[in-house]
């Protein structure tokens, strides 16, 4: 048994190389972890960003197929009251 022990040399080095290898280990766990974490989050705020810029683009085609359709013809532009000495006038900067 002495015998056996003995050609087993190495043996502190071994376990001081395991415990390295098992924090190496733990350690890119962590790191691919918060990698991980890191891409979700990017992607959702990529997401995010693109819905709000499809909204608006909605919004902005929208108001554009309601301001042509306020348009006359004849050149008349409208106008609104909006109270006291206060109007809003549609279409007068618009060329013909």
């Amino acid at each position: 048994m002495v015998k056996d022990f003995a050609a087993r040399h190495g043996s502190a080095l071994r376990s001081f190389a395991v415990l390295g290898a098992s924090l190496a280990t733990a350690a890119a766990v962590v790191v691919g972890v918060v990698l991980a974490v890191f891409f979700a989050a990017t992607v959702v705020v990529i997401a995010l960003m693109a819905s709000a810029l499809l909204a608006f683009a909605g919004l902005a085609m929208r108001a554009r197929r309601t301001a042509r359709a306020r348009q006359r013809a004849d050149g008349v532009i409208e106008a609104r009251h909006l109270g006291g000495h206060h109007w809003v006038a549609y279409g007068w900067n618009e060329r013909s």
